[in-house]
């Protein structure tokens, strides 16, 4: 699959690996986003792709100059963590279930938080820096120390996998829990009232932005990298954690060594070069897949989930999708299934299987399959994986 171009009558133009057509209100915020001046080139728009807020997910947004708060989303470093062990399948058996028990008990989920604070998460270097951070967040650096380490909840969650060739994979979702949520809010909310006061007008005032070289976007610049960097070592604690439950049942506590370890973000901003220019690149909901970079698209519970190695696609500023993307909202899915729908889609897989979890279930997802064909372009499979024990959060 190749990108198609969207008949859109835009300033910058929208390239679209998506296979399915866009309804109207996600046009629309195509558009919003294309015809913002700061845009550099084209929007690219993922497989994946679906509604959110300001800008689609999905979406990959080049700009110069100017950077978008809501358009990275107040989940900032949000993303995957995934590593190969030595183990197989067989050792595996008569272990699922103390496994997905001990995953429960050693890592907090929903809105829960660690009891104590590990010496790796107290011997993090970021905390130095949290006095710089924004001051709506100096009444949470308690939670957010005893938050290091937590998966939160939605559709963040902890598997053990098996590849085609039986090796067992550990595989986690989380992002910069509420400190990221915290940051991103104070500056959406910041960019909100500078538009208000300039002479700007927006088709969406979630599109509201920051220009470079402002105290604001610094600032803002600022708190993104260190929620981005929180985001990334949460994901190494809680990996950690897992580690070592799955080498007390399988290798009697020895450690083990890893032969792959991937650690990615999918709702984040860096600055890169493309098309020999440096620009500001948000990624909402995709991964960056630049010439042998690893990444994990994972599919929902129950369904299949990929590590990919990128192959540098210029024209998708070197992107892929971060998942499967919703097929309905959450509300839709506890209307249209049952708990009975949940056991037969989630069969073969150590997990929950209650209402709590009904709008994770895979039927509420786009066939991940399906993505995968569009992105051919975009990445190469390195092993697919599928799921022996799904904690959710």
């Amino acid at each position: 699959m190749t990108y198609q171009q969207l008949k859109l009558s835009t300033p910058k133009p929208v390239l679209s690996w998506a296979s399915h057509d866009l309804g109207s209100q996600e046009l629309q915020m195509a558009k919003n986003v294309a015809a913002l001046p700061f845009v550099f080139k084209h929007v690219a728009l993922m497989p994946d792709v679906h509604l959110g807020k300001g800008a689609l997910v999905g979406s990959v947004i080049a700009t110069k100059d100017a950077i978008i708060p809501a358009a990275v989303g107040v989940d900032i470093g949000c993303g995957m963590c995934a590593v190969k062990t030595p183990f197989v399948a067989a050792q595996l058996e008569g272990n699922l279930k103390q496994i997905r028990r001990d995953i429960e008990a050693a890592i907090p989920v929903g809105f829960n938080s660690n009891k104590t604070v590990d010496k790796s998460v107290n011997n993090w270097q970021g905390w130095r820096e949290f006095n710089d951070l924004h001051p709506g967040v100096q009444d949470v650096s308690d939670k957010a120390m005893k938050q290091m380490g937590s998966l939160g909840g939605g559709n963040h969650f902890i598997e053990v996998c098996l590849d085609t060739e039986e090796n067992v994979w550990l595989m986690l979702h989380s992002g910069s829990r509420n400190i990221g949520n915290r940051l991103a809010q104070c500056h959406i909310s910041t960019a909100k009232k500078l538009l208000q006061l300039s002479d700007t007008r927006l088709n969406d005032p979630d599109l509201a932005y920051f220009v470079a070289n402002t105290p604001e976007f610094e600032a803002y610049w600022r708190d993104l990298q260190w929620a981005q960097h929180y985001a990334r070592y949460n994901r190494d604690v809680m990996m950690a954690r897992l580690k070592r439950i799955v080498e007390k049942y399988l290798s009697g506590g020895t450690p083990m060594k890893p032969s792959i370890e991937v650690n990615c973000h999918h709702n984040y901003a860096e600055r890169e070069v493309h098309f020999g220019e440096s620009v500001y690149v948000t990624r909402k909901g995709a991964v960056r897949a630049q010439q042998d970079d690893y990444g994990i698209i994972p599919g929902s519970m129950g369904a299949k989930s990929f590590i990919v190695k990128g192959k540098g696609n210029l024209e998708s500023y070197c992107s892929c999708s971060h998942g499967a993307g919703r097929l309905m909202s959450r509300n839709k899915a506890k209307k249209q299934f049952s708990i009975d729908d949940l056991v037969k889609q989630t069969q073969g897989v150590e997990c929950r299987k209650d209402r709590g979890v009904l709008d994770e279930i895979p039927g509420a997802y786009k066939p991940i399959d399906e993505v995968m064909a569009q992105q051919s372009d975009l990445v190469e499979v390195v092993a697919a994986l599928k799921q022996v024990v799904c904690v959710k959060g």
